[in-house]
This record gives structure tokens, sequence and C-alpha cells, in this order.
């Protein structure tokens, strides 16, 4: 399985927005300079979030984007999900979206090893929060690491 490019772009920016996480709107222009995403790329991967209720947008002087939801309580599933859709490293074992049906599904070994992978990795995008990934932005940033995503 493969991140596109929209999904780590989309993990930068709500790490920008949980990283500046005081109730007030962040504009795309200081978000698309500091994480070096392109401004009008950056607008579509907001739009995406902002549908799927991760983030919230203001329009004028003091607009920009806020989290939806306090940082604690979003994951890295939701973002991932939200911008690449369904996990999944086969079509045969989505859990949403289009599922493909195989003809040898009841006697495919392999669809085990898929689905236990599947599983695997949404337990672990749905066991790290935003908060705990700027947590440990902020550490390693501050013990002089350098950290990118």
């Amino acid at each position: 399985m493969t991140i596109s490019t929209k999904g780590r772009y989309g993990v930068k920016a709500m790490l920008d927005l949980a990283l500046n996480w005081s109730g007030t709107n962040v504009p795309v222009k200081s978000i698309a300079e500091r994480q070096n995403i392109p401004g009008k790329y950056l607008e579509q991967v907001l739009s995406v979030l902002k549908r799927a209720g991760l983030v919230k947008s203001i329009r004028g002087p003091n607009g920009g984007y806020a989290l939806a939801r306090p940082p604690h309580q979003i994951t890295l599933g939701d973002i991932l999900r939200a911008l690449e859709g369904d996990l999944a490293p086969v079509k045969c074992v989505r859990q949403r979206g289009k599922k493909e049906r195989c003809p040898r599904e009841g006697q495919c070994i392999t669809r085990y090893v898929w689905a236990r992978i599947r599983d695997e990795v949404n337990q672990v995008v749905d066991g790290i929060t935003l908060k705990e990934l700027a947590d440990a932005y902020e550490k390693d940033v501050m013990n002089g690491y350098m950290y990118y995503i």
C-alpha cells in the first residue's frame, strides 16, 4: 500500500493545524509556506478534509482553517481514510466502498493475509492521534532532531 501525495500533504496540514491549535483560524498560505505544499493543491486537500468533518473553514480577513475537533479526537486513520479511501492492500478485502468479489474467494488463503495486513494497518493508524503526533513533533524538534512527515 502506498500513501499518495494527497494523503501525505493532508497529514502534514492537519499536524500544522494541531500545532497551531488555539481556537484561531490558520490561513492556507501560512500552512502552505510552513509545510512546503503548493497552495492550490492544499486548498483541494483541505476541501476534502472539510467534507469529511475534520476541519472547518472561515472566510474573510481573519479566515482560514481550524480543526473541527480537538487534536486528541482525530486519528491518522480518520485523515487517511478521508483522503485515500479504504486502507486495504487489495480490493477483495475492502471494508468500505467498492469491494471486488473474487471467484476463488472461498479457496484463497492469501485473502487471509491481506485481511490481516488491512486490520493491522487500521489498528496502527487508528491508534495515533494528532495530539500524540504533535507532542512527538514538538519533543523531537525541541531536542534538535530533524523530523519530516
